[in-house]
């Protein structure tokens, strides 16, 4: 993997670091989970502590088949106190909520729980830059990151990297996007993909649904899973990943000359043959020129510095830094 060009290191979306950036269509939807057993459900349901969230709070987490491959991975969030019932809202990609909305239906039973998806009625926007927390403020909405704040049936989550996403009852959030928009600067999606891939975050689509264990999205790392909680699908082989130290692949960031790119494309290195040994989650245009891009790839393949592109064998794959440190091939967490 050989050196880009200087100018395209580090390209950036936002033109100053006190502009507010907001993306009419970040290419998320909600899944609204409510009822007395909504807690139980999810916990027996998605790979986090779903119980430990209190009123307001906000994790990552994942939903699995039974063989632990990731389904969707998603912001899980508890609504406000103030709701009428106990409500969470699964922030994930919007070609996904229907499909898991109907899959997670299927195991409901008679546990008291209502299901809804959000993709028609709760609009979704969201807000980057370094302005974007002031801009939110303004608006009555101050999100700490992986938090909910409210106002009017609009609610504001923050993400890790300080980004937001604003959704909710359509009332409440076009007027609110009208009056942020005045003052902010318009950005598309692959301007908030490039945010993704910088923070260190690939979000499952349908073209990479079921290709993943969650730690092979780093979904341990940014605490998407949790260890020391009951059952749920695919909970069997995410723990021996995670004590036997199987794991040898993981999401590693790049950047490349090729311009299309696209998620579920392969990798390849000549120390693995003709066997494929990584797999594009997510891509966006680098201004620059070329694309960026978050891959599970060997972790051996990557050492060895040859991954390539299996479409464009010819282009240049060159790693960048993620935002936290990815752990070894093979590390091993004891028992507690």
């Amino acid at each position: 993997m050989s050196e880009l060009p200087a100018q395209r290191d580090r390209a950036t979306s936002a033109p100053d670091s006190a502009t507010a950036l907001l993306c009419p269509d970040p290419g998320f939807a909600a899944i609204e989970v409510s009822g007395d057993d909504a807690a139980a459900f999810l916990q027996g349901q998605l790979s986090s502590d779903v119980r430990a969230l209190a009123p307001g709070e906000a994790q990552y987490s994942s939903y699995n088949s039974a063989k632990g491959r990731v389904l969707a991975n998603l912001v899980a969030a508890r609504l406000p106190a103030d709701a009428p019932a106990t409500r969470y809202a699964l922030v994930l990609a919007r070609e996904l909520a229907r499909p898991i909305r109907e899959r997670l239906a299927k195991y409901v039973l008679r546990a008291k729980v209502e299901l809804a998806d959000r993709s028609a009625d709760w609009p979704l926007f969201g807000l980057a830059g370094g302005g974007a927390a002031a801009a939110l403020a303004s608006a009555g909405l101050a999100p700490s990151p992986l938090a909910i704040a409210h106002r009017d049936r609009a609610f504001a989550l923050g993400l890790a990297d300080a980004r937001a996403l604003v959704f909710g009852a359509a009332a409440a959030v076009a007027p609110l996007r009208t009056a942020l928009q005045s003052s902010a600067q318009l950005i598309d999606r692959a301007a908030w993909l490039r945010a993704d891939i910088d923070a260190g975050i690939a979000w499952v689509v349908p073209a990479t649904s079921e290709l993943f264990v969650a730690q092979m999205l780093n979904w341990d790392v940014v605490g998407g899973i949790s260890f020391s909680k009951g059952c749920y699908p695919g909970q069997e082989i995410v723990a021996r990943m995670h004590y036997l130290g199987r794991l040898k692949e993981r999401l590693l960031a790049f950047e490349t000359d090729a311009d299309d790119v696209a998620p579920g494309a392969t990798l390849r290195s000549a120390s693995f043959g003709e066997q494929a040994c990584g797999t594009v989650a997510v891509a966006a245009p680098d201004p620059a020129g070329g694309m960026r891009l978050l891959a599970v790839a060997q972790l051996a393949a990557a050492a060895a510095g040859d991954l390539a592109l299996a479409a464009h064998p010819n282009a240049r794959l060159v790693a960048r830094p993620l935002p936290y440190t990815v752990p070894p091939a093979g590390a091993t967490v004891p028992r507690s």
